[in-house]
Formats: C-alpha cells, structure tokens, sequence
C-alpha cells in the first residue's frame, strides 16, 4: 500500500470504530453494547497495528536499540550538554 492509501484506510477505520462507540453509548438500542464491543475491537485489532506500522515501517530499529555505541553517543551527548 502507498502513504497516503494507507494513512486513509486508517482514517476511515478509526472514523467507524469511533462512530461505533458513540453509537453504542448514545443510541437506546438493544444491540448497543455489541457496537461499543465492535469499535473497540476495531481500534485494538486494526487500526492502532496498522497506525503503528505506518509510523516506524521507514526506521531503523537499531537506532532504538541499546548498545555500546548507543551507550558512548549517549554519553557524549550528555558530557555536551553539561560542559
């Protein structure tokens, strides 16, 4: 999927999954509480998985990694900043 595909399937999924729930709250209906159930179901298990992989599918995870040498950049930094 391209950027801005994907950035509007996870809009459009977390419109009805809101839109579920405030459906399920506000509406009298007898099958409000499995609106709500389905909402949350749809935020847990789609949209925030596919928010997340659209957020870090271009990092590195090393970066994120604690090693040595992101233990000695860390120092330096710190060494910096209070000298």
């Amino acid at each position: 999927m391209t950027n801005s595909i994907l950035k509007i399937t996870i809009f459009i999924l977390f419109i009805l999954s809101v839109g579920s729930i405030l459906a399920g709250y506000f509406l009298e209906a007898d099958n409000s509480e499995k609106l709500i159930g389905l909402g949350v179901v749809g935020l847990f298990i789609f949209v925030f998985p596919l928010f997340s992989y659209y957020r870090w599918k271009d990092r590195n995870l090393k970066d994120y990694m604690i090693n040595k040498e992101n233990l000695d950049k860390m120092r330096e930094y710190r060494e910096k900043k209070n000298s």
